[in-house]
């Protein structure tokens, strides 16, 4: 009897916990999960810049199981993919054919509801953490750049984004009148022709007075899509017929091209500090400005220390803008639509002026393929440190969860061939070794003679894939640092001495 008892007791225990199992594996949504997962399998198989099957991503993936519990393991065994908790198997499901990735994302789907059922760790976790884990595991054996952004994260960025939404409007008072006192570049005003200084008579049908310019700030930004309406006339002076005009709120790119004070006599500077999508406009703009100044510079000095890159397409844009001709950059991957080649056309704003970039170990992506554009061509005077070394691009794909998935899917090629990943661009003139290295290299190149040839030949001699050994052999030849005013030293002084700049090109 007491045995009986006993047995009684263990199965009424055994069925408890299926039931607590059951009730769990109710929990986790398997068929999201399995939905996500297919989906960004079939997008990165034929995308991924190394070669990679599904089986061996799908394994990956589920190691993230473990790392959110580790008493879980799943491994593949005699044509099944197994997954074992404490001391037992827990589930055993044979491998689909091939490469089928939603085959495979289904699978995945499987083995984590059980592992779900399963673990309290798991359950505790919810499915979303679980899918975000796959993902996390996964793209541990890809490059840093590829990952996973939950929705979640995704709404916050378009919220962001949403949240900037305006005219391109700035209200001012001027002699007891309210008047348009600066418009953004490529911005609904801008491209409505609206210019600062027009004075406005009323906004969304109520009267404008200096008194309210806080509200009427607050007026011109709100949702995407939503409009306002403005009465207005050229100026204060003008006859007293108006104009009315309807503006819808859009996007408008935050600043990210600034005017540096000059490093010298005749000399003009802007700072970059990141791209995007109103980059090349802003920079078109100023640069434009400078150019019709009287007397207009005799050098230019572009500051990209500390740019961490952004938007490629307006990196090409700005480079394309300084180049007469030239190869501006090229990107090659396993898929054909990865393969890109960017080209000058002609356009260079400056009619030649000479140019220095000041790079630094911050310089990264856009703004490095902007560099090694302008320097490859023997266009511009690299000066500073070796740069981050950020040379792959992600392709973009929405999932079903709302979530977004980045896969690196191209190489950056510079101009000459060699790639921007790892090895950074090598710049023509180096400040971070310290002043009187500098001060030895400006004398130098004052005599006709670069003392950075040899390393700029054998970062330009480097060709995909490159060995990591030599990568930093080159590198070290001038490290990575944080830029300083040597940097506007040395460009001033090769700005305003002729011989020294054709040595510093090195082209």
């Amino acid at each position: 009897m007491k045995r009986a008892a006993f047995l009684f007791v263990i199965c009424l225990c055994g069925g408890l916990w299926t039931r607590a199992a059951n009730a769990a594996a109710i929990g986790f949504d398997a068929a999201t999960a399995g939905a996500v997962w297919s989906a960004a399998l079939t997008y990165i198989a034929p995308r991924a810049l190394e070669p990679l099957t599904v089986p061996q991503m799908t394994l990956w993936g589920l190691n993230g199981l473990a790392a959110l519990d580790p008493d879980l393991n799943t491994t593949l065994q005699d044509g099944q993919v197994r997954l074992y908790g404490p001391n037992a198997l827990l589930l055993a499901v044979p491998t689909p054919a091939g490469n089928d990735a939603n085959a495979w994302g289904q699978l995945a789907a499987q083995i984590a509801a059980a592992a779900y059922a399963a673990s309290p760790a798991l359950q505790q976790a919810g499915t979303p953490e679980v899918i975000s884990s796959f993902f996390d595991e996964l793209f541990n054996h890809f490059d840093p750049y590829s990952r996973y952004e939950s929705p979640q994260i995704t709404a916050q960025n378009q919220l962001m984004i949403m949240g900037l939404a305006g005219t391109g409007i700035t209200f001012a008072a001027d002699s007891g009148h309210v008047v348009i006192g600066a418009i953004a570049a490529d911005s609904p005003a801008e491209n409505a022709g609206l210019t600062p200084g027009m004075v406005v008579l009323s906004v969304n049908g109520r009267p404008a007075y200096t008194g309210a310019l806080d509200t009427l700030n607050a007026e011109m930004s709100g949702i995407a899509g939503s409009t306002a309406t403005i009465a207005l006339r050229d100026d204060a002076d003008s006859p007293p017929a108006t104009q009315q005009v309807t503006l819808n709120f859009g996007f408008i790119p935050p600043p990210t091209v600034f005017a540096e004070p000059a490093p010298g006599p005749g000399l003009a500077a802007l700072k970059i500090t990141g791209f995007n999508k109103g980059t090349s406009t802003q920079f078109g703009s100023m640069l434009a400005a400078l150019m019709a100044q009287n007397p207009a510079p005799i050098g230019l000095v572009l500051d990209l220390r500390g740019n961490r890159g952004g938007v490629l397409r307006q990196a090409v844009l700005v480079a394309d803008s300084l180049l007469s001709s030239g190869m501006i950059v090229q990107t090659i991957g396993r898929d054909p639509d990865a393969d890109q080649s960017f080209k000058a056309e002609g356009a260079d704003l400056t009619n030649g002026l000479p140019i220095t970039v000041l790079v630094d170990g911050q310089t990264a992506s856009a703004a490095e393929i902007l560099t090694a554009a302008l320097a490859d061509n023997g266009r511009a005077v690299a000066i500073g440190s070796e740069t981050l070394g950020k040379g792959l691009v992600q392709t973009l794909d929405s999932l079903p969860d709302g979530g977004e998935l980045y896969v690196t899917w191209s190489r950056v090629i510079a101009p000459r061939g060699w790639p921007l990943q790892s090895l950074g661009v090598m710049p023509q003139v180096c400040t971070s070794l310290g002043p009187a290295v500098l001060e030895n290299e400006l004398a130098a190149l004052d005599r006709g003679r670069n003392p950075q040839a040899a390393a700029v030949a054998a970062a330009r001699a480097m060709r995909a894939p490159a060995d990591m050994d030599a990568i930093l052999r080159i590198r070290n030849q001038c490290p990575a640092d944080i830029g300083t005013d040597l940097d506007f030293t040395a460009a001033a002084h090769i700005l305003t001495n002729p011989r020294a700049y054709q040595a510093a090109l090195l082209h």
